[in-house]
């Protein structure tokens, strides 16, 4: 059993990441939605992929771009996305991806 100590020292706020740091994704990968609150107790919702346990935020954004994509190359499984940019000004590319992790 752990002191509180040895816990607090351990803790790690759970933490959303972007989807753009995944080095590729399947177009199957399921998602699901999240009611979230921020500091003006607002509430609103994005989508989240868990892959590992860990979560993973799909803005709305890369769901258009894939659905270009999609259109133009109906049997594309995989795809990857460039971020640039930050805060309001961030802009998501979404391109194909050969589903096969990059080599060195």
């Amino acid at each position: 059993m752990a002191t509180i100590k040895e816990s607090a020292m351990a803790y790690e706020p759970p933490q959303t990441k972007n989807i753009a740091e995944l080095e590729f994704v399947s177009v199957e990968l399921d998602l699901v939605e999240e009611k979230h609150t921020n500091s003006k107790n607002e509430e609103f919702t994005v989508k989240v992929a868990t892959i590992d346990e860990q979560k993973y935020r799909v803005p709305n954004s890369v769901l258009e771009g894939l659905k270009s994509l999609l259109k133009r190359f109906p049997d594309t499984t995989h795809f990857c996305v460039d971020k640039t940019g930050e805060g309001m000004s961030t802009k998501y590319q979404v391109l194909p991806h050969s589903g096969k992790p990059a080599t060195k």
